[in-house]
């Protein structure tokens, strides 16, 4: 039987290009995203693309909706798609925003919540033995499109990536740090380049063997 995965992120689960402008709705093909590229290199995948642009941790978004909150749309991905085998969470760059005044610190208890709810017991049992995945998105810089909505990022970037792999190892889950093998584009200084999304999943397909 194959092996079932969801993907739960955001733009950059999505697979949302580049932007030079507001406005657009691109997004990559499937044979560049990286959670198809993931799939396609492990093989027998049953893959379940999970991605919402502008997705936070835990942040009902002021601008672009409480629908941005990832509390409620996890529970809903969890059930309808149980049983799983393996969760991949890459959250947190929408949290970098200067509106929810962020913290690695925050970010991290955010993040916390939502394994909360992949553990809890309305939701485990959907799922049993379910494998964990949190990955650090890589962070983003304050260049280009973007650059004022995510002012004072930079100060926060170094953190990121440790705080929420002391999350994974309190918790004894998986941890993968994509910010180790790829770079955000300085086109807009949070999405990732199409070479960049092959990178990563290549990446993570050898990491979860």
């Amino acid at each position: 039987m194959a092996q079932r995965i969801l993907c739960f992120g955001d733009s950059n689960t999505f697979g949302t290009p580049p932007m030079e402008a507001h406005g657009g709705h691109a997004r990559f093909g499937p044979d560049t995203r990286w959670p198809r590229v993931m799939a396609e290199a492990m093989g027998g995948v049953e893959l379940i693309e999970e991605g919402l642009p502008g997705r936070t941790t835990c942040h009902d978004d002021p601008v672009m909706g409480a629908f941005m909150n990832a509390e409620p749309a996890l529970r809903i991905a969890l059930r309808s798609h149980a049983p799983l085998d393996r969760l991949l969470i890459m959250l947190g760059t929408n949290d970098l925003k200067a509106r929810f005044a962020p913290s690695a610190r925050k970010i991290a208890a955010g993040l916390a919540g939502l394994l909360d709810i992949a553990a809890s017991a309305l939701e485990a049992p959907r799922s049993p033995g379910l494998k964990i995945t949190l990955i650090a998105p890589p962070a983003p810089i304050e260049a280009g499109l973007f650059a004022a909505e995510f002012a004072g990022a930079a100060r926060i970037r170094p953190e990121l990536a440790p705080a929420l792999r002391t999350l994974a190892a309190s918790r004894g889950l998986d941890f993968f740090d994509a910010g180790s093998q790829i770079s955000v584009s300085p086109v807009d200084g949070i999405h990732i380049a199409a070479s960049d999304h092959i990178a990563l999943g290549r990446a993570l397909a050898a990491h979860l063997g």
